[in-house]
């Protein structure tokens, strides 16, 4: 069972996958050893993976699309029609007004164009309505960091490859496999940290940490949709996060380990400031959720 300390070291990883041992120490209170010792078993029980993910416009992949199916019969077809398709990044049986929805992620807005031509076109779609994200404020599965213009060569792909693999592998494994002096293997990670190419980050599996219900909200706002984004990423269970453009202003996701809590968020997030209006959808199934540290074919190897 997950104790204060264990939830408190999750959410340090999920900032800092690579912070030290001591700077975690330091943050909950405990010694350097025994910090290690919790941070080795949250890995081995599986409550935790710590991963690189890499920046959606790395592999040309910036635009965001959250779409809501209206379905004629059965939305089992159309769930398997969605695991199979490349662009859907996330996808779920739903209960509301529109019985599937999806995340899409893609190049450009063309490509999204297309792709939505191809998506109404799916087994039992009688239409669908799109949300073009503008901001990222949150995502519990992807970098929302800034990319820095940045240029990489064949040892960049092959650091970044292995910080997919093991985020905390230390610059003496990456320099070894990757052939390179520790201090060289460094200075590279350091540039793909701080260019957002690659955030190290704490994936947390839902079982370990009780979150078993999860709920789709959208929202129109008063005044600045990007202020009420910014003010609502801030809620602990607040796992997705965006604002953009179509019927809603704000799209987002929450988290919760039960139903009462799921209202007390919910709540929360009616009461914040600039929230006009609020509706929702709750994830009966997830059929797809590709995370953070999965890679889309035809993305960039060496």
């Amino acid at each position: 069972m997950l104790d204060a300390v264990d939830a408190a070291l999750m959410r340090a990883l999920q900032g800092d996958g690579r912070a030290t041992f001591q700077a975690l120490a330091d943050g909950v209170g405990l010694s350097r050893t025994a910090v290690r010792a919790r941070v080795r078993q949250l890995v081995q029980s599986g409550a935790i993976r710590i991963v690189g993910v890499l920046h959606a416009g790395v592999v040309g992949m910036e635009v965001l699309g959250h779409v809501s199916f209206r379905v004629s019969g059965p939305v089992g077809p159309l769930m398997e029609a969605l695991d199979e398709r490349e662009a859907v990044t996330f996808a779920a049986h739903s209960a509301g007004r529109f019985p599937a929805v999806a995340q899409v992620r893609v190049a450009d807005d063309g490509a999204l164009t297309k792709e939505l031509a191809e998506l109404r076109a799916l087994p039992g779609v009688e239409g669908a309505e799109v949300f073009r994200a503008n901001a990222v404020f949150k995502d519990a599965h992807s970098s929302v960091r800034e990319l820095r213009d940045v240029e990489l060569d064949a040892l960049d792909w092959r650091l970044v490859r292995q910080l997919l693999r093991d985020g905390r592998a230390s610059y003496a494994d990456l320099a070894r496999q990757v052939g390179l002096s520790q201090a060289a293997a460094r200075s590279r990670v350091v540039r793909l940290l701080n260019s957002g190419v690659v955030h190290v980050t704490a994936i947390v599996e839902p079982s370990a940490v009780g979150a078993n219900e999860q709920l789709g909200f959208g929202l129109r706002c008063r005044g600045d949709a990007e202020t009420v984004g910014a003010a609502l990423a801030n809620m602990p269970r607040v796992s997705f996060l965006s604002s953009g453009f179509g019927r809603y202003d704000v799209v987002g996701t929450l988290t919760a380990p039960d139903r009462h809590h799921l209202v007390e968020s919910l709540e929360a997030v009616r009461v914040a400031p600039g929230v006009a209006h609020v509706e929702t959808w709750d994830h009966l199934s997830v059929r797809k959720e590709r995370r953070g540290g999965e890679r889309p074919a035809g993305w960039v190897s060496v």
